[in-house]
């Protein structure tokens, strides 16, 4: 199967996006937040029962709170599948960070959008991060 071409995008065709990922990215972070916190209680409950000697395991909170995480796990993936159908690229279901390839004077960037932006306003070299965003040059803002 061939590999389709990259797909890079403008400011403008970015932006057109962002109310689409305030939806998705808005519903990534909370469910990411929500299996953290899940992960985290049945861990603390893994903790006390090796530390008690085996006292008895409650059946109804691992059930409950396994079945929850996989509910989680299963939106966080739906989720993310749709970014990266639109062509965006999920980077930190924390901090709900989406990049987009794009081209910026002949050379290879990311478009990037952090959850909570109205507007594409920042971009980064492909092997920088979030801490590496400069601010776009006004005529690529415009495009």
């Amino acid at each position: 199967m061939a590999d389709r071409a990259k797909k890079y995008f403008t400011v403008a065709e970015a932006e057109r996006l962002v109310p689409r990922l305030e939806e998705l990215v808005s519903r990534i972070t909370d469910c990411h937040a929500e299996a953290g916190q899940l992960r985290g209680a049945l861990e603390q409950s893994q903790r006390e029962l090796m530390l008690a000697g085996g006292m008895r395991l409650d059946q109804e909170f691992w059930r409950s709170r396994k079945a929850r995480l996989g509910r989680a796990a299963t939106e966080l993936e739906e989720k993310i599948g749709e970014i990266l159908a639109l062509g965006a690229v999920p980077k930190d279901l924390g901090l709900g960070l989406v990049d987009f390839p794009s081209r910026l004077d002949d050379r290879e960037v990311n478009l990037c959008w952090r959850l909570g932006e109205r507007r594409i306003r920042f971009w980064h070299d492909p092997d920088e991060g979030y801490a590496g965003r400069k601010p776009l040059p006004e005529a690529a803002e415009e495009e």
